[in-house]
């Protein structure tokens, strides 16, 4: 009877939760859907004859053929590949610096390095971009580029990768260096051989944010251009511009966003490749 009376009140607790589970299954669906429905909508009106209308249907790759034809966007394409691997690179090297840094700090300076780094996170693109432009263009007097357009995704990109660096570092405990040591390694063989392994995800995970936050990045990059072209910037001109060039963008979209897909699935398939 004892036992009765403690499991009773278990199995009915179970019961409660199951619509708290249905209603959490529900949820995650519904992101998933928001997420992913709209770039595989995108997808099929690339191959629509009549892309305009939303419904998909009279199927046709004349886009893609148009897209052959009239090369003006392989430029674009080609700077925001080398500015996406740039930011990546750069994200990645000084995200690792501070992040292998930060548990030499004591809490209070480690939370103040770590909080103003990661400040940006709050701040509207639009808003960061006119705030650099005001500084850099009108205080500075600098003209503007490639350098400038470097800065806008370097500052947007760099909160996200350093969290992943953090997350990955926070883990690692510091005493298998200190054993590396005692047993003759130096600090570069230390670092090679004992901690990348370890931070390796974390690494991977920062360079992917880079690269994919710069190679989408707009509302930074029209502020801070100084006339020089990225993939985004040529969409936005193209569909504000002309209304002819816009089937043309549906294409084009889904062509940047296999560019991005094959570009992850690359990476994460070399990094679980070589744990395995």
């Amino acid at each position: 009877m004892s036992g009765k009376a403690v499991e009773m009140p278990v199995v009915a607790s179970r019961g409660a939760l199951r619509p708290l589970q249905w209603l959490a299954a529900a949820l995650g669906l519904l992101a998933i859907g928001l997420n992913y429905l709209p770039m595989i909508w995108l997808a099929l009106m690339s191959f629509s004859a009549d892309p305009m209308s939303g419904v998909p249907g009279g199927w046709t790759t004349q886009w893609y053929a148009a897209l052959v034809e009239n090369q003006s966007w392989v430029g674009p394409l080609l700077a925001s590949l080398a500015m996406g691997f740039a930011v990546g690179l750069a994200c990645t090297a000084a995200g690792l610096i501070v992040a292998r840094s930060a548990p030499s700090l004591t809490v209070r300076s480690r939370g103040r390095l770590i909080g103003t780094l990661l400040f940006p996170l709050l701040v509207p693109g639009v808003l960061l971009g006119a705030g650099l432009f005001i500084y850099l263009r009108v205080f500075l007097q600098l003209k503007l580029g490639w350098w400038s357009i470097f800065i806008a995704h370097f500052v947007w990109a760099y909160a996200f990768s350093l969290l992943a660096l953090l997350i990955t570092s926070s883990r690692y405990d510091h005493r298998l260096s200190e054993a590396a040591a005692d047993l003759g390694a130096g600090p570069w063989e230390a670092f090679r051989d004992v901690e990348l392994p370890f931070l390796l995800p974390g690494i991977v995970s920062a360079g992917l944010f880079g690269f994919l936050f710069s190679f989408s990045e707009l509302s930074r990059s029209i502020f801070l251009r100084g006339g020089k072209t990225t993939l985004p910037i040529f969409e936005w001109i193209e569909a504000s511009a002309h209304q002819s060039s816009i089937p043309l963008i549906f294409a084009l979209s889904t062509l940047e966003l296999t560019v991005s897909g094959l570009i992850v699935v690359g990476a994460f398939w070399l990094l679980f490749a070589r744990q395995r």
